[in-house]
């Protein structure tokens, strides 16, 4: 039954992303200064915003170990930082490629950019140090501990275009408090915006799943080299 669901969502998410490519790629007009790369915004927002939320959920599964001593919780942790990881680099590359066309560069050292690069690098390094640790409980505690120290790094990037005024323009959508966008440019982003974030879940509960399947086999073959 929760399969026959998470299949039904992801058609629903297929759909619905493939009717908004229709509608930034062939009915919403170019926009008047940047053109037509201004379509890339639709896909680097929603995707920084399913980083952020990924993010999240690898905060609150850290402190729920840490609280409980679930080994769930790490795997639920470990499966949305991968996820936080696989958004992050779309939202890097996304921004190269737009930032190549508009600034004329593929990347700066402005505070929004290096503060997203930093912290993604920073999720990577917790990923290569669960490799280091075998032992479950000592690599579930130590990789809780990085994730909730990684993750103030996640606020930096999305306050910095309002502490700092560098080459990254401001907030530009309304509800942040910018000065939006053309009519139908800024509904576009939102509802891709639904339609990422909905697929990071599906995403998300099909890595769980392989965690969680993984951290049972590595169990039986541990009782089997004791025996």
């Amino acid at each position: 039954m929760r399969e026959k669901l998470i299949y039904l969502i992801a058609v629903g998410v297929a759909i619905l992303l493939v009717a908004n490519l229709y509608n930034i790629l062939l009915v919403l007009p170019d926009e008047a200064n940047q053109g037509a790369i201004w379509r890339i915004f639709t896909f680097h927002f929603p995707s920084a915003m399913s980083a952020g939320l990924c993010s999240f959920l690898a905060l609150i599964g850290s402190m729920m170990y840490l609280w409980r001593r679930n080994l769930w919780w790490d795997a639920f942790a470990v499966s949305a930082t991968e996820l936080t990881l696989a958004f992050g680099a779309i939202v890097l590359i996304t921004g190269m490629i737009w930032a190549r066309i508009i600034w004329g560069i593929w990347w700066a050292w402005d505070a929004r950019l290096t503060s997203t690069l930093v912290s993604w690098l920073a999720y990577a390094a917790y990923l290569i140090f669960r490799k280091a640790i075998e032992e479950p409980t000592a690599r579930a505690r130590y990789s809780a501990v990085i994730s909730i120290l990684t993750f103030p790094g996640v606020i930096i990037s999305w306050k910095s275009i309002e502490w700092w005024r560098t080459q990254h323009p401001g907030p530009v959508l309304t509800i942040r408090g910018g000065g939006g966008m053309a009519p139908g440019m800024q509904p576009a982003a939102y509802w891709n915006l639904l339609a990422l974030a909905v697929f990071a879940m599906i995403l998300l509960s099909i890595r769980l799943r392989q965690e969680n399947s993984q951290r049972l086999i590595d169990g039986f073959r541990r009782q089997v080299h004791e025996i």
